[in-house]
């Protein structure tokens, strides 16, 4: 992690986690983290069509993108269509690991910032699939920020949190063979496939 905001975001976080995978959603106190509001936002996981919805979403995020967010799909931030938002979302929800990202946005005039994004398990009513705690912080501000929206994002590295930074190709071999839950009720993966046990085909 680079950023100030996703090391303070991961410290309150790792705080309240403690020796659990993942603290629960109704542990956040909002004056406990109120330094990296603006970049912060909360994802349900699931939403039917949309795989993860933006259920909060600071208002920096929000001028990022000249809008208000919530309730849009997680994956419409990419602005075309793109592997990558739904592979972090379903390795921090199904695997209960961090990620950290590194994203490029661009502007309709071709202007570009560089960001970080920063995803962690939450719990929420007993489950840990379901709400994602996250922040997405510019490295620098340019001054076109909040008159000229970043009309869609590019991956360019990805992190599990607790192992070695890696380039976005090595990132997604190591998602493809992260460890099986130790919990077979939960999905796990099988090569490139993600089982569901007892789901239906």
């Amino acid at each position: 992690m680079k950023h100030p905001t996703s090391r303070l975001l991961h410290t309150y976080w790792d705080g309240l986690r403690r020796e659990r995978a993942a603290p629960e959603r109704s542990e956040i106190e909002p004056g406990a983290i109120r330094n990296v509001l603006a970049d912060s936002l909360i994802l349900e996981v699931d939403v039917p069509g949309s795989g993860a919805a933006i259920r909060l979403a600071g208002t920096r995020v929000c001028a990022l993108f000249g809008r208000e967010l919530r309730t849009n799909a997680f994956a419409d931030l990419w602005g075309a269509p793109d592997a990558d938002p739904w592979r972090l979302v379903e390795t921090v929800a199904v695997d209960t690991l961090g990620m950290v990202a590194g994203l490029t946005g661009t502007t309709a005039r071709n202007e570009t910032i560089d960001l970080e994004l920063i995803l962690l398990p939450l719990r929420h009513r007993g489950q840990t699939q379901t709400r994602i705690l996250g922040a997405l912080s510019p490295h620098f501000v340019p001054h076109w920020l909040g008159l000229r929206p970043v009309t869609h994002l590019r991956t360019t590295s990805l992190r599990v949190l607790g192992t070695q930074p890696r380039t976005l190709g090595d990132a997604e071999d190591t998602l493809r063979n992260l460890p099986i839950p130790a919990n077979d009720a939960l999905p796990f993966r099988r090569g490139h496939l993600l089982v569901h046990p007892g789901g239906r085909g």
